[in-house]
């Protein structure tokens, strides 16, 4: 039979071979997801979270028909969480049973066969039910091999000698050990006797006397040959259990010899594609659960328009940061952003707590979802696909004892230069805020005519107001030699409380002070109705 190479997260035709990964994946570490803290909303334990993303507009469309298949049909998360464990115990037996020193390891074979059947079983009961509703090729893709699988000849056979052979073992209640002594009375040779379907019976008088026999036969114990699994260490009760088992496989060996290569051409080819389809699904079924997490919570979400890397276009109405929303359970405030050709990289000031931080990582995040093929947390999107994200966020573990904060947090700008494309995306939160304002603008308004000169998409967002006054000027600089243009934006204040949202204008510096003050009592105006009260 044809050996099955199926993906739900990749069309056929775009399957990467295991060599070429990173080559096709764009620049977007766990470090940077820890940053804006996908992780934790999307929590993989299997995989890397990492390892999902891609460029590729075919790609991104796939998945967003899987995920609305997921959406629709709630039955089939359901489906896949039942059939992730049994493949984790198909993983585990094989792990087991490559560790084990016995050999062939028969039994762990007949488990499984059990196992694989059941899982197939599941998901042919499962799928075949709503086959006809799936819009994604992955998942009638899935059901149709499913279903050639349970009607060949292969399987129906494997299914009539797996009954024959487990309905053998499964009938095995106990075995008759025998041992050889020495003159000494000392165990000389040991092995097993009989292989019987009866348990024995303790031999105790007081089971005899609730039997009501008490007569003597070769399946009652007339001492016990030791305190099984009582005053016996770990090691002890392993070893017992390991020549036990390896008893029994001697036993079964020349049962399960006939159907050996059986098992190994057609269970190892064929169990394969779904051991393989385990991070796959545990991806799909934790991206779903966040969706219908921000769904139940009033929250919008919009499957994006996927446009070129080249264009780079991000025009995004609604968006809100999907972290924050999960975490609230509720409604958030929404903001519209984009990215266009009076503004490629922004400068974001504001007070604090404004919603500087929030709206900068919502920003990532939905390049991140729309690159997982995920819906987005906005009402529309148009967007083009980043080749990397990186951000420069403030740690908690700075290598400040050779280089000082300020010079811990220049070195880390200057690795994502080493790197950076026009067609990155850049966060910077509060970055160089570690120095004073003016050596900080200053060091500052050089990274953006960086950034400029590159060409890349980005958000710095930051304290140092003085920084927007100088936008001007780092564009005059630089557009002319081919740099692109860096605009303003500002989390707002309403009458003195914070509303975030984002405008696109020039900020005020001081009016974000004065508003500050007061909210703090530190006002004049404040200050001067004390002091009269007190006089």
């Amino acid at each position: 039979m044809e050996k099955i190479n199926i993906s739900l997260i990749y069309p056929e035709n775009k399957i990467p071979k295991l060599e070429d990964q990173e080559d096709i994946l764009p620049n977007i570490s766990s470090e940077v997801l820890d940053q804006i803290e996908l992780n934790t909303v999307i929590d993989l334990r299997n995989s890397r979270l990492c390892d999902y993303f891609t460029y590729d507009k075919e790609v991104i469309e796939y998945r967003q028909k899987v995920f609305e298949d997921m959406i629709d049909n709630p039955e089939l998360g359901n489906i896949l969480l039942e059939v992730q464990p049994i493949l984790s115990d198909i993983t585990e037996i094989r792990r087991i049973s490559s560790d084990s020193d016995s050999g062939d390891g028969y039994l762990y074979s007949i488990t499984e066969i059990e196992l694989y059947i059941s899982a197939i079983e599941m998901l042919h009961n499962g799928l075949r039910s709503i086959k006809n509703g799936f819009k994604s090729e992955a998942f009638q893709t899935l059901a149709e091999r499913i279903n050639e699988l349970t009607e060949s000849d292969y399987y129906k056979d494997l299914n009539n000698k797996l009954k024959e052979l487990t309905s053998r073992v499964r009938e095995v209640k106990s075995v008759t050990i025998g041992v050889n002594l020495d003159s000494q009375l000392r165990p000389d040779t040991a092995g097993v006797l009989s292989v019987n379907n009866e348990k024995f019976k303790s031999g105790e008088l007081l089971n005899k006397i609730l039997r009501l026999d008490f007569k003597n036969d070769e399946y009652t114990c007339i001492a016990s040959l030791v305190p099984f699994k009582k005053n016996q260490s770990e090691n002890q009760q392993i070893a017992l259990s390991y020549a036990f088992n390896n008893a029994l496989n001697h036993v079964f060996k020349s049962s399960m010899k006939s159907w050996r290569k059986v098992v190994q051409t057609y269970i190892l080819e064929n169990a394969d594609f779904l051991i393989k389809l385990m991070p796959e699904i545990e991806f799909i079924v934790k991206g779903t659960e966040l969706v219908e997490t921000l769904t139940a919570s009033g929250n919008n979400l919009t499957y994006p328009e996927i446009y070129p890397m080249d264009e780079k276009i991000f025009d995004v109405q609604g968006i809100y940061n999907p972290v924050v929303a999960s975490k609230l359970n509720e409604k958030m405030v929404e903001n519209n952003f984009i990215f266009d050709k009076e503004g490629t990289f922004y400068v974001l000031s504001g007070p604090n707590r404004g919603g500087k931080s929030v709206i900068t990582c919502a920003v990532g995040l939905t390049f991140a979802l729309a690159q997982l093929g995920l819906p987005v947390p906005a009402k529309s999107a148009k967007i083009s696909p980043v080749d990397a994200i990186f951000t420069h966020f403030p740690t908690g573990s700075e290598d400040t004892i050779d280089k000082g904060r300020l010079g811990e947090e220049c070195a880390r700008l200057d690795e994502i230069f080493d790197v950076v494309t026009s067609n990155s995306l850049v966060l910077l939160d509060e970055s160089l805020s570690s120095t004073g304002s003016f050596e900080g603008a200053y060091i500052a308004s050089e990274v953006l005519c960086g950034f400029s000169m590159v060409g890349c998409r980005g958000i710095f967002s930051t304290h140092l107001h003085e920084l927007s006054s100088m936008i001007d000027g780092i564009n005059k600089k630089c557009v002319a030699d081919g740099g692109s243009m860096i605009d303003t934006l500002v989390a707002g204040i309403d009458n003195g409380q914070r509303s975030f949202v984002i405008s696109r204008e020039k900020p005020d510096g001081k009016s974000y002070a004065r508003d500050i003050a007061d909210k703090y009592g530190i006002s004049l105006e404040r200050i001067l109705a004390k002091i009269n009260k007190n006089n």
